[in-house]
């Protein structure tokens, strides 16, 4: 058992039985006691559907109150959790349900209709009403707080699949329950904080706008948009407090007008899934001026690993900070040992809130679950992400790059990131890729991809002279490229490998 954790479905237990955990943007709204009431009566339902512990449920359905309360029941009902992210495509969802062997899927009849009977893979299909229905049966039987082992694996999150097909990342009690008490200390969450959810429940990060709520005792808002100007509304009447995003939605954000009592009513944001740039930094500072924000990294094998405390925003803001608590965060060399001050180096992430492995693939799982470094206080198995990152003297962590996203050009080592930094910063330019492709003579070549908001040509010029003024020639882009959108994968984020298959004969 690991020290200080309990099973996940304890979580609603944090708040107050009378405030509200749930509030829904039609009016409903759920408190504590009924959040622990739904919970035990969705148990009972779903362990009357499968028999055996262990069992994968999984569930392919909108943001709302039923999306919300399944992993805390299924934790409870001592089976797995198996979310789908409701933007997949049917083929995608095919491979889920199939490698994860679930034995439910819970849907609505819009996407049930857009399945195949081989699809299912022996998933027994029940529509979205039924299941509503059995969690607010008060007459209904109803399971009691478990008492699992938090080592137990009690859900498996879907990777977006940006590489190849999506994997299963197995999660215990322990991993999601430590992440949720950790995020709400650090974020400073108390019960009167509310979180408007727009990031999807099937991202570890979108869920734990969930859990780190519940865990501080605050009120969780399910959210589903179409428009940016939505997200602006839905703040100010939901008298919103906790707003969490990643970069691309950021810009979006940004573009569009914000009631002033709206952006003023805002306590924090909180940033994930790549890397704030620092003149979206200035934006968001000057746009939400009483917000803290907090600049975060993490992966979804360890679900979170750094935070930059709002007070280091602006004289780091390109630093992913310092690790969270229950996260020990090392930077080594390829032989394990540690790096010095300012020498690059991978993060390998040790701790309670390391993933259980990849579900049923032992090659994979030995591959990215390794032993700790010897330098290690926990040991065990620990999290190499295959993230370059440098620690400065102050002990602040910085990203360099993903190895496999690295640019390798005339036997230079090149970040993507910094280029794509630097073109942010150039005014006109929403947003950057930058990729190297073949080269003959240079082995890779850069090409950088942007969206433009001004004159692309224009746009294109002035990050040409911008790029030649603050980067080195072997850093220079040969072809600048403005596109009028870039793939983004399920959860938001810019799609790297999606657009070099795009752009690549």
């Amino acid at each position: 058992m690991v020290p200080d954790s309990r099973p996940l479905d304890h979580l609603p237990l944090a708040g107050a039985s009378a405030d509200p955990a749930i509030a829904l943007p039609r009016g409903e709204s759920i408190d504590y006691a009924g959040l622990e009431s739904c919970t035990g009566r969705l148990a009972a339902w779903l362990r009357a559907h499968c028999a055996q512990s262990g069992e994968r449920v999984a569930s392919w359905l909108p943001k709302g109150a039923l999306a919300a309360i399944l992993p805390l029941a299924a934790a409870r009902a001592g089976l797995v959790y198996v979310p789908v992210n409701p933007l997949l495509k049917r083929a995608q969802v095919a491979h889920i349900l199939n490698d994860s062997g679930a034995a439910l899927l819970i849907t609505q009849a819009s996407r049930a209709a857009l399945l195949e009977a081989d699809d299912l893979a022996g998933a027994v299909l029940i529509e979205e009403p039924v299941a509503s229905a059995a969690m607010v049966d008060e007459g209904a039987k109803s399971l009691p707080p478990s008492a699992a082992d938090p080592a137990d694996v009690c859900e498996i999150l879907y990777t977006s699949g940006s590489t190849g097909r999506p994997k299963g990342v197995m999660l215990s009690h322990a991993n999601l329950s430590l992440g949720a008490a950790a995020v709400a200390d650090y974020l400073d969450m108390r019960p009167d904080d509310r979180t408007l959810c727009v990031l999807p429940f099937s991202f570890d990060y979108g869920q734990n706008q969930l859990f780190a709520t519940w865990a501080a005792g605050g009120c969780a808002v399910p959210f589903d948009y179409l428009l940016p100007r939505d997200v602006a509304k839905a703040v100010g009447a939901q008298g919103i407090t906790t707003l969490a995003g990643v970069p691309p939605l950021w810009v979006q954000l940004l573009d569009v007008e914000w009631p002033q009592d709206a952006a003023a009513g805002l306590r924090r944001l909180t940033n994930s899934g790549g890397a704030l740039t620092r003149p979206m930094v200035r934006r968001l500072r000057e746009r939400f001026a009483n917000a803290d924000l907090y600049a975060m990294y993490g992966l979804t094998e360890a679900f979170r690993s750094t935070y930059l405390p709002p007070a280091l925003i602006d004289s780091h803001p390109d630093s992913m900070g310092r690790a969270i608590p229950h996260a020990e965060i090392l930077v080594v060399r390829p032989d394990g040992s540690l790096t010095d001050a300012d020498e690059p180096g991978e993060l390998v992430h040790c701790g309670p809130l390391v993933a259980q492995g990849y579900w049923r693939d032992a090659a994979r799982t030995a591959e990215r679950f390794r032993a700790a470094p010897p330098a290690s206080t926990h040991g065990g198995r620990a999290v190499w992400s295959g993230d370059t990152v440098r620690r400065d003297g102050q002990g602040l962590l910085y990203f360099v790059g993903r190895d496999d996203a690295m640019i390798k050009s005339a036997g230079n080592r090149i970040s993507p990131t910094e280029i794509e930094e630097a073109a942010a910063a150039v005014p006109g330019v929403a947003e950057a890729v930058a990729l190297g492709l073949p080269d003959a003579r240079l082995g890779q070549a850069i090409r950088l991809y942007i969206r433009a908001t001004g004159e692309e040509s224009e746009v294109i010029a002035a990050l040409h002279a911008s790029l030649r003024r603050d980067l080195p020639n072997f850093m220079q882009p040969r072809e600048i490229v403005a596109l009028a959108d870039l793939p983004r994968n399920p959860n938001g984020k810019l799609d790297r490998v999606a657009l070099a298959q795009m752009v690549t004969p």
